[in-house]
């Protein structure tokens, strides 16, 4: 799709976009909005609950093994 230009306004005491419509979600539809410095990434909420997240997460089988982390020490630069 490219990259799609739209301009803030204010709804009430919210700021708010306009979504174009090739990019609108629906009416009700909802959404979850991650921030990362100056990036909003807006995406369709799962249909998931956290409890039934929680549910499938335990009910995967359990590892045969732990993986270890290596515990080699990292030199520190001369000087500092």
């Amino acid at each position: 799709m490219g990259i799609i230009k739209t301009k803030t306004f204010q709804s009430g005491n919210s700021e708010a976009i306009r979504l174009p419509k090739e990019v609108a979600f629906g009416i009700g539809t909802e959404v979850v909005i991650e921030t990362s410095g100056e990036t909003l990434r807006i995406y369709r909420a799962p249909k998931i609950s956290n409890q039934e997240l929680v549910a499938q997460l335990r009910a995967m089988p359990k590892p045969s093994a732990i993986e270890r982390r290596d515990t080699d020490e990292i030199p520190k630069p001369a000087g500092l």
